[in-house]
Order: structure tokens, then sequence, then C-alpha cells
């Protein structure tokens, strides 16, 4: 396996560029993440105008998410090919359609808003296009933090969360889908007059195809699909689920719901990136394997619905800040393993895993509370999952990451590290 991940033509004494791209790469992941998560804070309101059962309230909120995840493939694999400075734009400016449409015309039956739903998780394929183009500007030692600093865009879901259905009272409900609107066709111009590939970009000579046909044939691929299945999918499963749960299973107000889901939103977003750093420190498996203990033994607390104050807060912040760090250090891993001409396609195959891990756990969770009324089982299997991933992770992936940073000597004593290449 190649793990070339030159940046030759990206001067390392010259930070400016690198951050700025940085940060409009992670403004567009906030932006569009935003309008990806319009439907999930008004899945209540939803429910009471359209009279919709629990299954059907759950299939709302999940649709663009499962649209957001199987999208990130090609999106990665066009990355690859045409870079984020096209990508970015292009992707962003798509967004509008969906978000204009619900808002204006599309909240009259679940029909309507499940096509909007569909359309809207354009918005979430994003993610496949910021970590190719953040990886390729900063040198190998650098990229966990950087695409961990990137990931934080995943807090566009707690905008949404904290705006949302307080615009819908005060403008009314056309309000936050025009509001996200404007501000992503705005981002769309800035992107397009601004944003740069890195120097020295190589654009692939295969076709996208044969491209996601040999990163589908990468050991790491596979694994770090599974891997961020666990740790992006519970974050974005509790992000577009957490309103419901808190509101059936503790009697919360809609708002009330809304508010907390966002503070565990924010406890994610701000451990993404140190997840990334301690992934640069020292390396990334040892960051996961703790991130997968931790939520193993905060589902099971979970499981037997203790009182919020202070038992189940604590269980949700604690499972926050750990699926938050296993997120960043899941690309720190990519980003060191991962051949550099194929890191877009592997995002986006990975990237996909995450987004449909977030898909199954809302729908899970409410056939088991319509089947017993309670969430206890969902949140159990959410601990027995984690507890197999921690055994991949200490076996499988340990290997695998070994042998490919062993053929770059970058291996340290068995851990893996993110000292990168022997040319960086």
């Amino acid at each position: 396996m190649s793990t070339d991940r030159s940046n030759r033509a990206v001067p390392r004494g010259s930070t400016r560029r690198p951050a700025l791209m940085l940060a409009l790469a992670t403004a567009g992941f906030a932006v569009n993440f935003w309008a990806w998560a319009l439907l999930s804070p008004l899945g209540p309101r939803f429910k009471e105008l359209l009279n919709l059962s629990a299954a059907q309230q759950a299939l709302l909120v999940a649709v663009p998410v499962i649209v957001g995840s199987l999208g990130r493939i090609p999106v990665g694999a066009l990355t690859d090919r045409f870079g984020g400075r096209v990508m970015f734009p292009l992707i962003s400016a798509a967004a509008i359609v969906p978000v204009l449409f619900i808002g204006v015309a599309g909240q009259s039956s679940l029909a309507a808003l499940l096509v909007g739903g569909f359309f809207l998780g354009i918005g979430g394929t994003v993610f496949a296009v910021g970590v190719p183009f953040v990886s390729a500007w900063f040198p190998p030692e650098r990229r966990g933090l950087a695409v961990g600093v990137f990931g934080m865009g995943m807090g566009g879901t707690a905008i949404s969360a904290l705006t949302t259905v307080r615009l819908v009272r005060t403008g009314g409900s056309a309000t936050p889908f025009l509001l996200t609107a404007a501000i992503l066709a705005l981002y769309a111009v800035v992107a397009w007059c601004v944003l740069r590939d890195a120097p020295g970009r190589t654009v692939p000579a295969q076709s996208s195809v044969a491209r996601l046909a040999a990163a589908v044939r990468l050991p790491i691929t596979w694994q770090a699909c599974v891997l961020y299945a666990v740790a992006f999918g519970g974050y974005v499963a509790f992000s577009v689920y957490l309103p419901v749960y808190l509101q059936s299973a503790y009697g919360l107000e809609q708002a009330d719901a809304a508010n907390r889901m966002a503070g565990f939103v924010i406890l994610a977003v701000a451990m993404r990136p140190i997840g990334g750093w301690l992934s640069d420190r020292i390396g990334p498996i040892p960051v996961l394997v703790a991130v997968f203990a931790v939520v193993a033994l905060c589902a099971a607390v979970q499981a037997f619905t203790p009182p919020l104050m202070m038992l189940g807060t604590v269980a949700f912040l604690t499972m926050a800040g750990a699926l938050g760090a296993g997120s960043g250090a899941t690309f720190a891993l990519v980003a060191a393993v991962a051949p550099a001409d194929k890191v877009g396609s592997v995002t986006g195959l990975v990237g996909a895993a995450g987004g449909l891990g977030g898909f199954v756990p809302p729908l899970v969770m409410g056939f088991v509370y319509g089947l017993f009324g309670s969430y206890g089982l969902g949140l159990a299997l959410l601990a027995g999952v984690s507890v197999l991933t921690l055994v991949l992770t200490l076996t499988a992936v340990r290997a695998t990451a070994r042998q490919a940073l062993g053929r770059a000597g970058a291996v340290q004593a068995g851990t893996v590290t993110s000292a990168g290449d022997s040319d960086s």
C-alpha cells in the first residue's frame, strides 16, 4: 500500500494561506450542516401538525441523514478529481433548492417533507469535500489537528438546534429556511472567489469508478467505516433524535429538549479537534480505544433511564465528548494511512458509513419505544456495539495501521503515531 502523503509545494513556514483555507472550509461545513439538520428540531412540531406516528417522525428526521451519507461516496470521488475549490460552492449552491422548497411549499404533508428532506441530504455530502481539501494543505504531523478543526463544522447542527424553533415562533414557518438559503448563497459566492486548492495538488489519472474500486479494496477503508459508523454515527443519531428521546423519556418541552441537544452537539464539536490533536501526539489507536470504552459504559448506564439530573446528564455529556473525540481520531487515522490520491474516495466511503451509522439508530429507537415504551434496549445495543468496535480497534485496525505506516517508516513501539512519511 502506498502512503505517499507529499505536500512538498506547501511552504512549511507559511501558515496564513492554509489557515484561511481551513477557516473557509470549516465555515462551509457548518453552513451546509446547518441546512442538513433543519428538520430535526421541527420533528415534534411536524408530528403534531401532521399527526405523525413515532416511526414516521423518526423516518422524517432520518431521510436527510441517509441521503447525505450515501451522497458522500460520489462527492468524495468528484473531489479527488475537481478539488474543493469547485466542490464547496457547488454543493452549497445545490443545497439552496431543497431548503427553499421546504420553507416555501414543503411543509403541508409528510410526502412533501420526505421529498424535501431527501434533497436536503445534499448538504450532508460536504464533509467528503472538506477532509481531502484540508489534508492537502497541511503536513502529515499537523493533519490530525487540522482535520479535527474542520470537523468542528458539524456544529452547524447546534446552530440549527438553537435557532430553528425560535425562528419559527418569531417569524413563521418559512423563516429558518429562508435565512439558511441566504447564508448558503453568500457562502457559495465567497467560496468561489476565495477558496483555492493546495499547490501541487495531483489530479488522479484514474476514473472515479476506478478510484472508488481501489479505495474499497483498502483494508483501512472498511475498518475506518466501522469506527466512524459508531463514533460519528452515534453523534448524528443523538443530534437528530435526542429531542424526541428527551421529550418521550423525560417529558421535557420542545424548546428545552432542543437546547439540551444543542449542548450535546457543542461538546461533541469541541472534542473533535481535541481527538485529532491527541492522535497527533499519542496516536489514533489509544484515543479510539478510550473512546469506545467510554461510550460503552455511558450507554449501559443510560439504558436504565437514570434521573436526568445528574446521572443522565453526566452520561450523555460524557458520551458526547467521547463521540466527538472518536470522530476526530478516526479521520486522523485516515489522513495518516490512506494513499494521498485516494483520500477523497476513502473519505466518501467512510463518511457514508458514519452517516448511515446515524440513520439506523433513530429508526431502531422509534421501533423499540413503540414496542416496549422504553428506550433501554436501544441504548443497550449501542453499548454492545461499542464493545465490539473496541475489540476491532485493538486487533484488526491496529494491525492494518501498523503495517501501512511501517512501510512508510512511521511505527513507534506498536502504537500508531501521526509522524507521517519519511519525507516529512
